[in-house]
């Protein structure tokens, strides 16, 4: 039986910071509004999540999984029987655990723990960040308690009924939040506002079409437009990179496999170039930084596409393909970095789409479901209904959560 006062939270996700970081985002909200909550994240330990999660102060248990590869290699061989064993280890952390709830956030590892959750009878919250779900969460969704998305898009492709679905936005890390620059350190190496600043995000595994886009113009950027540099480049890319640079000859460049401290990153940036993936974008927003989007053409749904066209269409960001990045890139930065009033103006249309709330509504979401009183979520009730101009009927034995779904949408965020 749970103790309502000491919740047992298990969260799955990994493989890339756009699946473990909204697992993170969602745990620290849910310590936060519960500091008594018991939390434990299930991963693997060849991934991102075996070092981002201890990092967060939070307890990982391992998951031997990986997804297919394009072509037949003998990690491929293996996946049927990493498949058995993730199986076999899901059950064990939940039996040895005992979750009250799991919550999956995408990538292979969330698929065998919820599958072994919803058999064994728990409730299952699912978060998508992408306007097209992947595969995890379209095979998982019609057993979840609820599903929470950031794209209106995203119901259509799941096979559930809509009151299952949420649109609560995709959380973020707690500590991205909009600010102007501030000098620094990224990379080991000091960075100062003087010049006009550029953040380069490949992602978690770093891009090669923005490395290639970057290497090509970063003469032209560095030495002629006199532009400080924070380059992410990816861990795969890092050395191949600096083989090709005289580090002497670049001052204001700060080259780097990852960044560990992104509030920082952002603050010091007028403007990112990134990749359009859907936690990328949603800490753009946050941050309120104008954005160059290269949207990558090899992820499902072109999902990415559909993110970087929101953004231009508000007025956030400008779209760029891979195609074209080597010739545009430079005269594309330049008009941007010397119009102060269109970086404001798409700074504004950034903040403007942004859901600062969604890691905190999420977690609000999962623990009134549990039966654990939530201030947070009463005051977001309360503040909808009243500007709904219309209080929900208590007497109906809904849940409160379920009132608040109800509220039409003009009354809570926009994303």
């Amino acid at each position: 039986m749970m103790n309502p006062d000491q919740p047992r939270i298990l969260l799955s996700g990994g493989g890339t910071g756009g699946h473990i970081y909204p697992a993170i985002a969602i745990a620290e909200a849910i310590r936060k509004q519960c500091s008594e909550a018991r939390i434990l994240f299930a991963g693997a330990k060849d991934r991102i999540e075996w070092n981002a999660v201890p990092k967060a102060g939070f307890e990982i248990e391992p998951i031997w999984i990986s997804g297919m590869q394009r072509r037949f290699t003998l990690s491929n061989a293996l996946v049927p029987l990493k498949l058995l064993i993730s199986l076999w280890q899901s059950f064990r952390i939940i039996r040895r655990f005992k979750p009250d709830a799991v919550v999956c956030t995408g990538g292979y590892v969330s698929g065998p723990v919820g599958w072994v959750a919803s058999k064994m009878g728990l409730p299952v919250f699912l978060q998508e960040q992408n306007s097209f779900p992947g595969v995890t969460t379209r095979l998982l969704a019609p057993s979840a308690r609820l599903v929470f998305t950031a794209f209106p898009q995203a119901k259509q492709f799941l096979k559930v009924s809509d009151e299952k679905v949420v649109l609560a936005g995709n959380p973020a890390r707690s500590s991205i939040s909009a600010s102007g620059g501030t000098s620094g350190s990224v990379g080991g190496k000091p960075v100062e506002k003087q010049n006009p600043s550029l953040l380069v995000l490949g992602g978690s595994g770093g891009a090669q079409a923005i490395n290639d886009a970057m290497l090509s113009n970063l003469d032209t950027l560095h030495h002629e437009m006199k532009v400080r540099i924070v380059w992410q480049c990816g861990p795969k890319y890092l050395e191949g990179i600096r083989s090709k640079l005289d580090s002497d000859s670049y001052s204001r460049l700060a080259l780097t496999a990852f960044i560990d401290d992104m509030a920082k990153a952002y603050r010091d940036a007028d403007v990112v170039l990134t990749r359009a993936g859907a936690g990328i974008c949603t800490e753009v927003m946050i941050a309120g930084k104008p954005a160059v989007l290269m949207p990558s053409p090899h992820v499902a749904g072109d999902h990415q596409t559909k993110n970087a066209e929101a953004m231009t269409s508000a007025g956030a960001a400008v779209l760029l393909k891979d195609d074209d990045a080597i010739k545009e890139l430079p005269a594309l930065l330049g008009s941007l970095l010397k119009d102060a009033k269109r970086l404001k103006k798409m700074s504004m249309a950034a903040l403007a789409l942004a859901r600062p709330d969604a890691a905190a509504e999420i977690a609000s979401a999962i623990l009134a479901e549990l039966g654990v009183s939530q201030p947070f979520l009463e005051h977001k009730i309360v503040k909808a209904e009243a500007e709904a101009g219309a209080l929900s009927d208590s007497s109906n034995g809904k849940s409160r959560y379920s009132e608040m779904k109800e509220i039409p949408n003009h009354s809570r965020a926009a994303v």
